[in-house]
């Protein structure tokens, strides 16, 4: 483990490839520790499914983005280094990543029905929340940054899913993410439909909207009902077991 760590953390040395190297590496080995390497390994290989989404997405923009970069306990983000010009091309980016993940996360779960694993159905389980999580519509999350298109006053939608959440299961990540939030809200309660500047980033076309909407809410309602099926079937595999 030791000798793991070490690695990741020399990586910062070596580059960007190898940054984003070591800091999978760290997250592996951190992981590990609390869930094992077999299970740390898949929820980190779909983890890098959904954010090369957002990679390649962004390269077809023509946006300079970095590769990615994991945070243990927290997942891993890419560095948009241009920012988008228009609300459509930060859509497209953001959609991308729940859409390579979710393909990813089923394509596990298939895996893992061929295989009877529970191994796999937990991973494919993390996958599928994951991306489902990411839909909230709120920034700075995947689904704020999707729904945008329809107008950051969307945001205010998400907060009651937010705050429930929070009360049913309190963790440092949804801390974390309504902290974040906070500031965009403040930004949207201000947002002026008039103004030149959001005329210019948020003036897209009604098919545009209809769009990106109806592809939210079709993968949105896919991965809740992947998500609650595949609960259940680990509850099945627990007790028959237990």
């Amino acid at each position: 483990m030791k000798a793991l760590l070490l690695l990741a953390l020399s990586g910062l040395k070596w580059g960007k490839l190898a940054a984003t190297a070591g800091s999978m590496v760290l997250s592996l080995a951190l992981y590990a520790t609390v869930w094992g390497w077999r299970y740390a390994a898949g929820f980190i290989a779909l983890l890098f499914a959904h954010e090369m989404g957002h990679y390649i997405a962004a390269r077809q923009r023509g946006l300079n983005v970095g590769a990615p970069t994991f945070i243990p306990f927290l997942g891993a983000w890419i560095e948009l280094r241009d920012q988008p010009m228009d609300v459509e091309t930060e859509a497209y980016v953001a959609i991308a990543g729940p859409v390579v993940g979710s393909i990813a996360a089923l394509a596990v779960y298939q895996w893992a029905r061929a295989d009877d694993s529970a191994l796999l159905l937990a991973i494919s389980y993390a996958g599928l929340f994951l991306n489902l999580f990411n839909l909230l519509p709120l920034s700075p999350l995947d689904g704020g940054r999707i729904t945008a298109v329809l107008g950051p006053r969307i945001w205010f939608a998400g907060v009651p899913v937010l705050v429930a959440l929070l009360l049913y299961r309190p963790s440092p990540v949804l801390l974390l993410v309504a902290i974040m939030a906070v500031p965009q809200l403040i930004k949207a309660w201000h947002y002026d439909p008039q103004a030149p500047e959001n005329i210019a980033y948020y003036g897209v076309p009604l098919q545009t909207k209809l769009e990106y909407g109806g592809m939210y809410l079709a993968l949105a309602a896919l991965l809740a009902v992947m998500t609650y099926d595949v609960h259940e079937m680990i509850g099945q595999v627990a007790r028959s077991t237990g």
